[in-house]
């Protein structure tokens, strides 16, 4: 991007905007002029931190030299002393930095830098972001998905400059606000309940602990019907007060759909009385996302499918198989993404490590 070095600066008397001499953000030889406030930041992290205001980093027409304090349009180098204001420069985002380390660049995709190498990095024209090549066949594509807030924490994914994960289901959010559900026992996605991580090791873990817990023999015959939340299938289980296990899957993230079996009944002195009393409940007592509660009206409404529709959905389920296999991915706060998403792996985490100037 070229700049028009004969622009008149709004002032050449660097009193007028005092300097800031230090940024612990980025190593930058210039300040920034925020045509907002007439005052002059390092960068715009720097402004937003101490003003009630955001700084459109676009809208800066003015930056001010280090060494000879000279205001100047947007440039790479000072027009007066030819000081170098970064060794990476993007006029675009108005970013500066000495420090290259990073592997920043521009994606004109995102419209923002990025940091990691432009060479691990493949812009999804449907999600709209960065995602790590690694992924670039496998991960599940959601038209704009960046371009929504972070469901924990409402700040914006796109520009946020926070490592980011991405489940399967392909929901983001702040890997620090996962790690903040983990703590407090949270395992499924906000948006549409499905496990944001790869639970079998604790799915086998409930399996034993439920073996180890027998239920009263007046349980023994009472089934419940349940919504799988991760392969989104139902079916009758045997109710256990650990844990509803699903059939196909083996998940424990399941939720009750009512139209259930005998339930015990007990009289007035805690006996067991005969199981002939049927359940007359239609409805889950646990809260479905709404995306669930489509998926059941769907299946209840759907017509009686032909013996041909069988097999081809069948012939359909088998070629996706791997695919589904492939798909637990996660994103750093500078959108790399890489498969196996555990927040207590940072390195299988997507970067926004596209840095965000």
């Amino acid at each position: 991007m070229s700049t028009d070095s004969d622009d008149v600066p709004l002032s050449t008397d660097s009193d007028d905007v005092p300097v800031e001499e230090s940024c612990k953000h980025y190593q930058r030889k210039c300040s920034l002029v925020a045509p907002c406030c007439k005052k002059s930041y390092k960068c715009r992290i720097c402004h937003d931190e101490v003003e009630n205001h955001k700084l459109d980093r676009s809208s800066v027409r003015y930056i001010i030299c280090v060494q000879c304090h000279l205001e100047q349009s947007v440039q790479t180098n000072c027009k007066d002393c030819g000081i170098l204001f970064g060794k990476y420069s993007c006029l675009v985002c108005r970013l500066f930095d000495d420090n290259t380390d990073k592997g920043q660049f521009h994606c004109e995709g995102c419209g923002i830098c990025r940091i990691g190498g432009r060479d691990l990095f493949y812009h999804c024209p449907k999600c709209n972001m960065c995602i790590s090549v690694q992924i670039k066949e496998s991960h599940k594509c959601l038209a704009d998905i960046s371009r929504n807030n972070c469901p924990v924490c409402l700040e914006d994914i796109h520009t946020s400059r926070t490592q980011v994960h991405v489940p399967e289901c392909g929901h983001l959010l702040h890997l620090s606000c996962l790690n903040g559900m983990l703590k407090h026992g949270s395992t499924s996605c906000p948006i549409c309940n499905k496990s944001l991580l790869d639970m079998k090791e604790q799915w086998k873990m409930m399996d034993e602990e439920i073996s180890n817990t027998i239920m009263p023999d007046a349980y023994l015959s009472y089934l419940v019907n349940v919504l799988c939340r991760d392969c989104h299938t139902e079916s009758k289980v045997a109710f256990h007060v650990l844990g509803l296990k699903c059939h196909p899957c083996g998940s424990y993230n399941t939720a009750r759909i009512g139209g259930d079996g005998p339930a015990p009944q007990f009289d007035d002195l805690g006996n067991v009385q005969e199981l002939n009393i049927e359940s007359d409940s239609e409805h889950s007592w646990e809260t479905l996302s709404d995306e669930e509660v489509n998926e059941l009206e769907n299946s209840v409404n759907a017509p009686e499918p032909t013996e041909l529709e069988n097999n081809t959905e069948a012939e359909i389920d088998n070629g996706n198989t791997n695919g589904a296999e492939e798909n637990n991915t996660s994103i750093s706060s500078n959108n790399e993404i890489i498969s196996e998403p555990n927040p207590s792996n940072t390195s299988n985490n997507v970067t926004d490590d596209f840095e965000i100037e």
